[in-house]
């Protein structure tokens, strides 16, 4: 009894000084430093089991009940892109709090004068070359950013508590991304990632997840100026990252997590400062339009670098928004800077969409697509744009260029929408005018009630796969379990540089087809006051 007190005080005491702690858990190292050694390892020892109790009770049968339902609902593919990425790289690139209201978006200074925030991510928008997408929602619960890893990359949902990654992500079995394209695709597969390894738990996951090689903060040069509590800024990171990334064969897979735009907004190096800033009386929302500028300049500096080297042409680049940067109970303050008198609930639920946009060069079919779909429905449209059919893998999901897909996106509390109409606690709302429809149209909260029945569905399946770890009973997919203690991060340089040298003329590696130079000093960066000066000059 004295050590359940004594856990409940010292728990008590850490969510006063860090709030949410124990429902996101993004670090062990934190809820260490927070509850104390003797607390943590009370507290670890209920959470880990109450999770061997429900994957010691499932069973094969579990897996077979549910992959029967799955193959109910066939993943039906746009037969005009299935298969025209066929062995192009796969470059993800991480939008960090981004919301879909930032294209296109213009910031007004204080004389009228009209900044538009993400120039380089809008040209990629709008390209011919870009499959772009205005009506994609954002799944996250608790795990945050990693609930869309989970979403983009396993096409299943996060923890209704906790985050996955925390939990789960270094015990269960994954038919996740990087295995499938190792080994079904012959790709080589990397996350870097500016921040500490084991933030999130990615150290341990990643590998669960296939992913051959993961550069953590250890592999790049951090300090006072260039990096923030959440890691590496954007632009250094993209830049170190170069080293790394030119070792790699092709094909590969590589996933690049930018953090700079993250809450509060406000830890931009000096040189980095001169956009302009807000002020609508919430300090950690003044600062968000100038730091998703400083990411966007980032990514067309990678971008520049990727066509110089000579990678562009062979890639098909994917830029996605992992979760809301203004929370619901600040967005209300926003209203005035999209000429609003009023926030509405409907707002809101508009506020969780996130941009999605697959650029492929070379195609010209690209288009702004207006259908509704989740970062659930990420990984089969990938899979077959590169011509793999998703059919025989565990995906909740469905191809979002498909043009017979039935349109819902569930959320992890139960909400949804749908093609015509968004779910908040029991208020049905039009999509087309934000109107309340439960007494003009009464009928369609009957409509309503069984949708939500499928939503439902759908939460439950996954978390039967999750927390039963079913996908350990899953054959179909003809994956192989991953070697988890054949990989070790640490050496992920070495041996990708021991494989170029095994390959020989053979290599396929950037750093290869360079004569067996570097290509480092074709990535150019500046300053926001060097571009500043530069443009005036």
């Amino acid at each position: 009894m004295a050590s359940l007190l004594f856990l409940a005080g010292n728990i008590a005491l850490a969510e006063t000084s860090r709030p949410g702690l124990l429902t996101r858990t993004f670090s062990r190292d934190y809820l260490v430093k927070y509850l104390g050694i003797n607390a943590y390892t009370v507290y670890d020892g209920v959470k880990t089991y109450q999770v061997s109790q429900i994957r010691a009770q499932a069973s094969p049968n579990d897996m077979e009940v549910l992959a029967e339902k799955l193959k109910q609902q066939p993943k039906e593919m746009n037969k005009e892109t299935f298969g025209i990425a066929k062995d192009k790289n796969i470059i993800y690139v991480h939008l960090e709090s981004a919301h879909q209201f930032l294209i296109d978006y213009k910031l007004k200074d204080e004389n009228g004068v009209e900044h538009e925030v993400m120039p380089f991510v809008n040209s990629l928008y709008h390209s011919q070359s870009s499959f772009s997408f205005d009506n994609v929602y954002h799944q996250v619960s608790a795990g945050k950013t990693s609930d869309a890893e989970t979403l983009l990359e396993n096409s299943l949902f996060g923890l209704n508590q906790g985050s996955l990654f925390s939990q789960l992500g270094g015990k269960n079995t994954f038919n996740a991304a990087p295995a499938i394209f190792d080994q079904k695709l012959g790709y080589t597969t990397a996350a870097f990632h500016g921040n500490a390894g084991n933030f999130w738990n990615r150290n341990e996951t990643y590998k669960r997840f296939g992913y051959q090689h993961f550069f953590d903060s250890s592999y790049y040069s951090l300090n006072d100026k260039n990096s923030f509590q959440y890691g590496l800024h954007d632009k250094p990171f993209f830049q170190q990252s170069v080293k790394y990334l030119e070792h790699m064969q092709q094909p590969f897979y590589a996933k690049f997590l930018a953090v700079s735009n993250h809450y509060p907004f406000s830890e931009l190096p000096e040189a980095e400062k001169g956009f302009p800033k807000v002020d609508i009386g919430d300090s950690t929302i003044d600062g968000y339009f100038a730091t998703a500028n400083y990411t966007d300049t980032a990514i067309r500096e990678f971008f520049d670098y990727i066509k110089a080297s000579g990678l562009y042409e062979n890639s098909m680049i994917v830029l996605y928004g992992d979760h809301y940067g203004i929370s619901d109970s600040r967005i209300d303050a926003t209203k005035e800077l999209f000429g609003k008198d009023d926030w509405t609930t409907f707002d809101t639920i508009q506020a969780q969409k996130v941009p999605l946009i697959i650029h492929l060069p070379g195609q010209e079919k690209g288009t702004i697509n207006h259908t509704y779909g989740g970062q659930i429905d990420v990984l089969p449209t990938l899979l077959h744009l590169v011509g793999y059919d998703s059919n025989d893998l565990m995906l909740l999901g469905h191809d979002l260029l498909s043009p017979n897909r039935e349109q819902l996106v569930a959320f992890r509390n139960g909400d949804f929408v749908t093609g015509d109409y968004s779910y908040h606690k029991g208020d049905v709302y039009d999509n087309q005018t934000g109107a309340l429809l439960n007494f003009s149209q009464p009928e369609i909260l009957e409509e309503a009630k069984e949708v939500k029945k499928k939503v439902e569905e759908q939460l439950n399946i996954s978390d039967q796969i999750n927390n039963g770890d079913l996908l350990r009973f899953y054959y179909d997919s003809g994956l192989s379990p991953v070697k988890v203690e054949e990989i070790n991060y640490k050496n992920s340089i070495k041996n990708l540089n021991g494989i170029e040298k095994k390959l020989g003329d053979q290599s396929t590696s950037v750093f290869s087809k360079n004569n067996q130079q570097s290509t480092e000093d074709l990535y150019k960066t500046k300053t926001f006051k060097e571009y500043t000066t530069e443009k005036n000059d």
